[in-house]
């Protein structure tokens, strides 16, 4: 399976760099519910590789607490791919608390620190806070901690190098932006990108996409916007719409829960979109170009892993770039597919070059302040 090679992979990184440390959300749910709900996935995952009383995370509960709802076919869906796994293969329980507001998810933070796991995962960026303020005073819970670095003791944090990921994501979306042969592609240098919450995080996956789009058309127009919420496709549709009536022909979506609209908004005005986290290339096939995957699956099993095999080390970071295969762009296929002999090869081919000079250090992705290998 994909995992077994990214343990082999990443365990390594975070053996060593988990030494020295230191968001998104649901369509499909209702906004703003007040929400506290249980994996039911232990016992069903652990029954596929045999018993937890079998397995070695078997009496390990680990928590992961969102900063929005399961459900998004985005982020969380991604880290909660992670979670499953983990209990298949170690045994561990595992709970779930989702919300979407700064209330609840300070509440859920809270809940979860007093209720004696052995592992609170926190999903996103959003409780970098509450992290900060309370993980000191609960020196015997583990804490991890995806997409931002909190330090502390008892603390680990895995973010991404999301600036990688949306350069090529940029860079796609600027050659096909003049494809004027494809119908729903306009003559106009203009794309779009519309983000979720305007956090740092997000700002730097924008850093990398207007680089990207840049690097292949310095004069290219990138519109931004933020529905300021990880929960409502219907804004996210909106804002979209509002970019191709100014232009734009293609939108990034970053915008976890939210993002759905994004791609729907794509669909309706017969345009594209880009999908992100996980592989939305079928979520509205014929309209998404390509998707950059950002593998929150991988960075939570491995928070996971690292608890069940002993080798957690708190204040330490680990952090996941194109070279390790953290972030990408998927394959095209769905496209390709879709428009056949008018699919234009030649942004397949830009992509792996660029993804050669960025590992190979020949292009340097700049980062939004506060974010890098080296924050």
């Amino acid at each position: 399976m994909k995992k077994r090679f990214w343990s082999i992979l990443v365990t390594a990184a975070l053996a060593v760099s988990l030494t020295g440390c230191s968001g998104g959300a649901g369509a499909g749910k209702e906004t703003g519910k007040t929400a506290e709900t249980t994996a039911e996935t232990t016992a069903q995952a652990a029954s596929e590789n045999g018993t937890a009383k079998e397995k070695a995370g078997a009496g390990k509960r680990v928590c992961i607490v969102y900063s929005g709802n399961l459900g998004d076919k985005s982020y969380n869906d991604s880290c909660n791919e992670g979670a499953k796994e983990a209990a298949a293969d170690y045994g561990v329980e595992i709970k779930n608390l989702e919300g979407t507001s700064a209330e609840e998810w300070e509440a859920n933070f809270l809940s979860a620190c007093e209720d004696g796991y052995d592992l609170v995962i926190c999903s996103s960026s959003n409780f970098e806070e509450y992290m900060k303020e309370h993980c000191a005073s609960y020196p015997d819970v583990k804490f991890a901690i995806i997409d931002t670095t909190v330090e502390g003791d008892n603390i680990v944090s895995i973010s991404f190098a999301q600036n990688q990921g949306s350069f090529l994501a940029g860079a796609a979306a600027a050659m096909f932006t003049q494809k004027t042969d494809i119908e729903g592609v306009n003559p106009d240098k203009i794309i779009g990108w519309v983000g979720g919450m305007d956090i740092p995080v997000l700002h730097d996956f924008f850093t990398g996409y207007e680089q990207g789009a840049k690097y292949i058309d310095p004069d290219i127009k990138v519109l931004q916007s933020f529905a300021g919420t990880w929960n409502d496709p219907l804004k996210g549709k909106e804002l979209t719409l509002a970019q191709f009536d100014q232009g734009a022909d293609i939108v990034m979506n970053v915008a976890s829960g939210t993002g759905p609209g994004i791609l729907e908004g794509a669909k309706e005005a017969g345009k594209y979109a880009i999908g992100v986290d996980l592989n939305q290339d079928n979520d509205q096939p014929g309209s998404v170009l390509t998707s950059m995957v950002k593998r929150v699956d991988t960075a939570c099993y491995l928070a996971i892993q690292s608890v069940v095999e002993g080798t957690f080390k708190g204040n330490s970071t680990s952090y996941l770039t194109i070279k390790e295969e953290g972030v990408g762009l998927t394959d095209f296929s769905v496209m390709k597919e879709h428009l056949g002999d008018k699919f234009p090869e030649d942004i397949v081919e830009k992509v792996k070059e660029l993804e050669e000079k960025i590992v190979s250090g020949e292009i340097v992705v700049e980062n939004y302040t506060g974010f890098g290998a080296n924050k």
